[in-house]
């Protein structure tokens, strides 16, 4: 389980996301559509900035350059947290889900590779392949928290209780494909030891590991 100091610490050291100019023009375009569109949306549903110095254009801008840049695509993940008398709270919550999120897509991911081309049609022959894939995603989850980006975070107000306001927290962070495959691989090699199933089938399981997240 990732601690609050653990959460603060990452949040609040994450390196700001470097702006690039290897940019082409075509993407260049794309990104200031983007921002267009993404602000769109926002202020439609009455979200605003959380935590920044910066416009939310200039924001949105450096994200989308970010995802871009280099080699290969990043990925964006989101968190969100509902119901949240307490912004910092909230912001937290908010990082918490971003982990589960991509954990349980990573082990969705291994789960219908094992079903579908270890064992077909067939249900899997061992129950232990239940726990593994339980570890793999509780292992995924804290292995990612120290790869994701933090890039902006937005919030709105959806009520009130007791008399103080209420929040919705979104936050948005981004992954290097190439650290994110390495969390998987680290999660991997522990989740696998509290299984023997996973053991037994390890190699074919870690081809899948290593496999992109969509």
């Amino acid at each position: 389980m990732l601690t609050v100091a653990a959460l603060l610490l990452a949040f609040c050291a994450a390196p700001a996301i470097a702006q690039t100019t290897a940019l082409t023009k075509k993407q260049q375009k794309m990104i200031r559509k983007s921002v267009k569109r993404k602000v769109k949306e926002l202020k439609a549903s009455d979200w605003e900035l959380y935590g920044s110095a910066y416009g939310i254009d200039a924001v949105l801008t450096r994200h989308y350059e970010a995802l871009l840049s280099g080699d290969e695509e990043k990925e964006e993940i989101v968190g969100t947290a509902a119901r949240c008398t307490n912004k910092t709270i909230g912001t937290q919550r908010a990082t918490i889900d971003a982990c589960n999120t991509y954990a349980q897509k990573a082990g969705g991911h291994v789960k219908g590779r094992v079903a579908n081309d270890m064992f077909g049609d067939s249900q899997n022959p061992d129950a232990e392949f239940d726990r593994f894939y339980a570890a793999y995603e509780n292992k995924v989850s804290a292995e990612i928290q120290g790869e994701l980006k933090h890039s902006y975070t937005v919030i709105r107000q959806t009520g009130k209780q007791g008399g103080q306001p209420v929040y919705e927290v979104q936050a948005y962070f981004i992954v290097d494909p190439v650290a994110a495959s390495r969390a998987r691989i680290r999660a991997f090699e522990a989740a696998k030891a509290e299984s023997q199933a996973a053991q037994k089938y390890a190699e074919q399981i870690s081809e899948f590991v290593g496999e992109g997240v969509e």
